[in-house]
């Protein structure tokens, strides 16, 4: 998994843009930042709910990790190294469907019967 593969899921959804977060390249829709890739180049930090989290840290240690630093926000980080595509694209989807305006989650949802 590249970044140029993330870069193919993220922008399929509605109102993704690409920017920057640190110095390195980030995902937002609707102004709000729903994931970025970390210095290493390696890790994605995705928003991702506490219980979720937890969950997925227990399942797969290997692929999902905290630092410190985002132990207190809803997030985690994913080594792309680690995870395969359909994994990512769920996470993503999901990572998008609570960071994005609920005008754009409604008309998707609407438009894709999702």
């Amino acid at each position: 998994m590249t970044l140029d593969t993330v870069r193919c899921i993220v922008l399929t959804l509605p109102g993704v843009e690409e920017g920057t977060s640190f110095g390195t390249p980030a995902f937002r829709v609707g102004g709000r930042l729903m994931a970025r890739l970390l210095a290493d180049g390696i890790s994605l930090m995705i928003k991702i709910e506490f219980d979720e989290r937890d969950m997925l840290l227990e399942a797969d240690p290997t692929a999902f990790y905290v630092t410190d630093h985002y132990r207190v926000y809803p997030a985690m980080l994913v080594r792309l190294d680690m995870v395969d595509t359909d994994t990512l694209t769920d996470l993503l989807d999901r990572c998008w469907r609570a960071t994005a305006p609920k005008r754009l989650v409604k008309v998707r949802g609407a438009r894709y019967g999702a």
